[in-house]
């Protein structure tokens, strides 16, 4: 774990580092997925059989063994716990709610010149979500996205996970049913991502393409963008929490240690104004890593990865070094956070004050939790409804308003070489 001050005289080119560091995949990642994906797209659900067997130690024999049905979704709804089965409805409708109001209007008016213009906006037939099943399975990320894509309007969604050895997460199939998906296929990997994009004899192939997923998903949906469109190419979890002295040491090493825990290359860093304050959050991570069932990911990836930065002045310099990192999550643990809030331009989500912590948003708060890591929060955002729309515009003239406008057409057409453009207007105004 680094720390390290403003003050420090080596600050600059610390800082520097940590901004620019890459936890990403290895670099032979790529060659190895396009392999995977050449086998899918040629052999496809032979292919298929053989990764599934090979990673998932599973075999897709028969009809059934590919799919897992609306029935099992709706018998693991109804045998989990109540209190699970609440928490999921309770952030489903949140996370519909938020989504709806995401949703954007048609636009058709008539302009001074008498042309009519507009847009329409439009779901993709089909949406693909990638559903992990490896390290940690997340009911709530199937919701994240399967929710946003219903409201959306897409007529069939399609779910991917993996299924090692054939066991399947009674959760995520909850989750499933409550958010109404209309596939389950038992395929993980940068081969499920291919099956999406490509189609299969089995599986037909969608449009968008999200969720989130290790190194080969990831590099997989970055290789097939273009045939299908995706949400992000997403890395590693990361946190960065900006808060003073005032707050409760033990919250804010828990806050840091809730994206330590996904893996040992999340990335969680603390600035303070407050040296000891610092000390006390570091005491308190070193005891609840001790206590925690994923407390050996959770030290590796804080150890190798977290970083505890002292400023002199959290109010002045802080957001500066927020806009820096672009980090996906971004805490605002202070007193007067609204202010701060208008001075962080880049991030994925931000939480605002000490009783904000980033786990609601991750389940029940109603933003979307699928967010750009790797200082993507730069130039993209989270996902929502419009992932799984398209705009169409549209435009429509009448005889006046096309001598108003149609020579000007015509005239840019001449100069740039595009006679056929040009003669398609000249012939009308004769």
């Amino acid at each position: 774990m680094q720390k390290f001050a403003t003050l420090d005289p080596d600050f600059e080119k610390r800082f520097e580092r940590l901004v620019n560091a890459r936890r990403d995949a290895d670099s032979d990642v790529a060659g190895q997925v396009q392999g995977i994906l050449s086998a899918v797209a040629s052999r496809g659900d032979d292919a298929l059989k053989e990764y599934t067997q090979r990673y998932d130690g599973y075999a897709l024999a028969q009809d059934a063994d590919w799919t897992i049905t609306k029935e099992r979704c709706e018998e693991a709804y109804q045998t989990i716990e109540p209190e699970l089965r609440e928490a999921l409805d309770l952030a489903a409708s949140r996370i519909r709610a938020y989504h709806l109001a995401q949703l954007p209007e048609n636009r058709d008016y008539t302009d001074d010149a008498g042309v009519r213009l507009g847009a329409m906006w439009r779901p993709v037939d089909a949406a693909g979500l990638y559903v992990p099943g490896g390290r940690a399975a997340y009911p709530s990320s199937l919701l994240m996205n399967a929710i946003p894509a219903r409201v959306a309007g897409v007529e069939r969604l399609v779910v991917v996970t993996p299924t090692p050895k054939g066991q399947s997460n009674p959760l995520v199939l909850a989750a499933a049913h409550v958010a109404g998906v209309d596939e389950i296929w038992r395929v993980g990997g940068a081969q499920a991502v291919a099956a999406l994009a490509y189609g299969t004899d089995t599986i037909k192939p969608v449009d968008v393409i999200t969720g989130p997923g290790n190194a080969y998903v990831a590099e997989a949906k970055r290789q097939l963008y273009g045939r299908v469109g995706i949400d992000m190419v997403a890395g590693p979890s990361e946190i960065l929490v900006i808060a003073d002295g005032e707050n409760n040491p033990d919250w804010i090493a828990a806050d840091l240690l809730s994206q330590a825990e996904h893996d040992p290359t999340s990335q969680s860093i603390l600035i303070t104004d407050d040296a000891r304050f610092a000390a006390y959050v570091e005491d308190c991570i070193d005891v609840q890593l001790a206590q925690l069932s994923t407390g050996k990911v959770a030290k590796e990836s804080w150890e190798a990865h977290g970083a505890i930065i002292i400023v002199n002045d959290l109010v002045e310099e802080a957001p500066g070094l927020a806009n820096r990192l672009a980090a996906e999550h971004v805490e605002l643990a202070i007193d007067d956070a609204e202010a701060m809030l208008d001075r962080i331009r880049h991030a994925g989500s931000i939480f605002l004050g000490r009783m904000t912590p980033e786990a609601v948003g991750d389940y029940v708060a109603g933003p979307n939790h699928v967010l750009p890591t790797g200082r993507r929060a730069r130039f993209s955002s989270g996902l929502s409804v419009l992932d799984f729309m398209k705009r169409t515009s549209f435009l429509g003239l009448d005889k006046e308003s096309f001598e108003k406008i149609g020579p000007a057409a015509a005239t840019l057409a001449h100069a740039e070489g595009l006679p056929a453009h040009a003669k398609s207007v000249e012939l009308r105004r004769k």
